[in-house]
């Protein structure tokens, strides 16, 4: 494989030309190393028009290193003919009649010099089978073209500012996204007193639950309140562990006396339910307030007693069949005492609650982002053992098996209050849109979670001005709500005993 570089600079553009400079060193250095038996450049002015100061011109740079694999003659890069440049690193197996004497780069120079149209440059890259990047200037009309493999993708540094590659299926997202949240909260019937909500959202102030908020917020009439379910347990190993310290850092044995110490003591303290999930989702009502003023968001504090969670534990385990493992159950308890709207509400942060239940009969979920974005710690893993290919290779896995792992347990669950859950996130033109897109413009395993995860809907957020909600990192629901791990520390994985 050779070794291509590209500049391309403004006359005038005012930065540090010296560190500029010095950078193009470097790169070409490196990119000659890749293809040691020749090495050029071309520089090409390119005229943008006039501004309010007089003409703008671009000056581009195109440097091309050969390792010579076909063809009987020394080839020199970049290509060049009737004025089009072509920077070529890669090799053609197919879409392209090249015989065993013949340069691919050569041949497909000749091909490209034929075309006039951006369209027809379009049609030849995609008959090549075969790995390259390239970059190509067509000359008439004046085109800039490029392809680059998705390792080498420059990553997201911030969130701030969205790439340019990323403007367009950032935006196309929103859209159908948006109309998919449209159509799941439409003309829904009022069976409570005029302005009480309709809505509702299993919400822990994580990037899913608030995006779909947000969306319904624009679609649900604004004399109407939106009831936000946001659910805590008390959770009995939590409040023996935090009265115990960190005996986690103990030794094995010793760690095991201390547990059965602690269950042997009848464990006495003030329940708190300050989990994870209330803690940002108080935060986030915060955000939505201030982008959504006028809206009435009911915050629906719903805390679960132990045993309460434990009474209904029968129940729950069998509306959730055939899902018979230990997740399976703390994830249904989450979702049968959330979805059921039963809880209090504050006028304020400050104000004494309120008993209050949801007359809501639509549930949305943020279900299914997370499978189509890649924001479970597996998609990481599945890059770093097997780049790209695996990623994909885990997302498709993660689709295939939704309807199984998820959304007839949770509408088992959620449909025996006599509510119907929907999904924005799982609308057939959201899932469409998502399933053709380049993997990488949906994460990034490369950056640090929080930015690398879900990085469309991220930037997506972002740009709404949800900006403390696009950057939290994921939890899972049982870890948020503490419905997980209440009597001991089973894996998640084991089945449930009878």
């Amino acid at each position: 494989m050779c070794g291509i570089f590209f500049r391309l600079s403004s006359v005038g553009e005012e930065f540090s030309k010296k560190d500029f400079d010095r950078l193009c060193a470097t790169l070409r250095t490196s990119n000659a190393e890749r293809g040691p038996d020749f090495q050029a450049s071309v520089i090409e002015r390119i005229p943008q028009g006039t501004d309010t100061e007089g003409s703008v011109e671009l000056v581009a740079e195109f440097y091309g290193s050969e390792l010579r694999l076909r063809g009987d003659s020394p080839i020199q890069q970049p290509h060049q003919k009737d004025g089009n440049i072509l920077c070529w690193n890669g090799e053609i197996f197919g879409g392209l009649e090249i015989s065993a004497k013949e340069n691919d780069g050569v041949k497909l120079m000749e091909e490209l010099a034929c075309v006039k149209e951006h369209d027809e440059v379009v049609d030849i890259f995609a008959r090549i089978e075969g790995p390259y990047a390239f970059v190509f200037y067509h000359a008439l009309p004046p085109r800039l073209n490029t392809s680059v493999p998705e390792d080498d993708l420059v990553m997201v540094e911030s969130l701030d500012d969205i790439p340019s590659h990323w403007v367009k299926p950032v935006d196309d997202f929103y859209n159908l996204l948006d109309r998919s949240t449209w159509l799941r909260v439409r003309d829904i019937p009022q069976t409570g007193p005029a302005g009480s909500a309709r809505v509702s959202v299993l919400f822990s102030g994580g990037i899913d639950s608030t995006i779909v908020a947000y969306l319904a917020h624009n679609h649900v009439p604004p004399d109407e309140a939106i009831d936000l379910f946001n659910v805590a347990f008390e959770n009995p190993r939590k409040i023996r562990l935090q009265q115990a310290g960190n005996i986690e850092a103990l030794p094995k044995r010793q760690r095991k006396r201390e547990r059965a110490a602690l269950d042997a003591t009848h464990w006495q303290a003030e329940t708190s339910y300050s989990v994870p999930d209330r803690v940002t989702g108080l935060q986030e009502l915060e955000e939505l307030k201030k982008l959504c003023p006028g809206r009435r968001w009911n915050f629906v504090e719903i805390n679960v007693p132990y045993e309460e969670s434990k009474g209904a534990r029968q129940r729950i385990e069998i509306l959730m069949l055939p899902s018979r493992t230990v997740m399976d159950l703390s994830l249904a308890l989450a979702l049968y005492f959330a979805s059921r709207g039963k809880g209090q509400i504050r006028s304020d942060m400050n104000a004494d609650a309120t008993p209050y239940e949801s007359p809501a009969r639509v549930v949305l979920s943020g279900l299914g982002s997370d499978e189509l974005l890649g924001g479970y710690g597996r998609h990481r893993s599945a890059f770093k053992t097997g780049g790209w290919p695996a990623v994909i290779e885990e997302l498709q896995l993660e689709i295939d098996r939704i309807p199984t792992r998820n959304l007839g347990r949770d509408d088992r669950i959620i449909s025996s209050h006599g509510k119907e859950t929907r999904y924005p996130f799982l609308s057939l033109d959201v899932v469409s849109f998502l399933a053709q897109l380049p993997v990488h413009l949906k994460l990034d395993p490369r950056v640090e979670t929080g930015k690398g995860d879900k990085t469309l809907l991220r930037l997506m957020v972002r740009k709404l001005g949800l900006v403390e909600a696009s950057s939290r990192k994921k939890r899972a629901m049982q870890f948020g709500s503490r419905s997980a791990r209440m009597d001991n520390e089973q894996k998640g994985d084991a089945t449930l005993s009878e």
